[in-house]
């Protein structure tokens, strides 16, 4: 998922292209999730359990509603021109989901909700200019941290 953001970083257009940053950070966002589900469903599976179980249910209702409240603030907000609030506010509420799944995952993930919030308050008060570096650093950057300590605390 994080190497996902730092390539949509690289490669994609800059904020000031406001419409096709969109996109990209959409498409990028859509294909980290997709990775993240077949991944978890792979993890389920090669331990022999359904990722349907209640532990998961609940992970997935608490992950989702700060996802959705984002996307629709996404749309009011672009719709407004005001993007250069958009990486602020997508770190900010993935962290508060992540905080809300992690009460059903293991300890460092909640911690790692906490840092997504903390990378969401300082992007809400950067320039619009640095939000490729902004979002690889915390949807990038995160998520390839917290991956490498999950793995090798937690066996993934």
């Amino acid at each position: 998922m994080g190497v996902t953001a730092v390539a949509a970083a690289v490669f994609g257009p800059r904020p000031s292209n406001t419409r096709a940053w969109v996109i990209t950070w959409l498409l990028a966002a859509l294909s980290s999730f997709v990775f993240g589900a077949l991944t978890i469903f792979w993890k389920a599976r090669r331990k022999g359990t359904s990722i349907f179980t209640l532990p998961g249910r609940k992970f997935m209702l608490s992950l989702f509603p700060p996802l959705f409240a984002g996307g629709i603030l996404s749309y009011a907000l672009f719709d407004a021109g005001l993007t250069r609030l958009l990486p602020g506010l997508w770190l900010l509420l993935y962290g508060v989901g992540v905080i809300s799944a992690g009460a059903y995952s293991v300890r460092v993930v909640p911690v790692m909700g906490l840092c997504f919030i903390l990378a969401g308050m300082g992007a809400v008060f950067l320039p619009t200019a640095w939000g490729n570096m902004v979002m690889a650093a915390g949807f990038g950057g995160l998520h390839i941290l917290f991956g490498l300590i999950i793995a090798r605390r937690y066996g993934g």
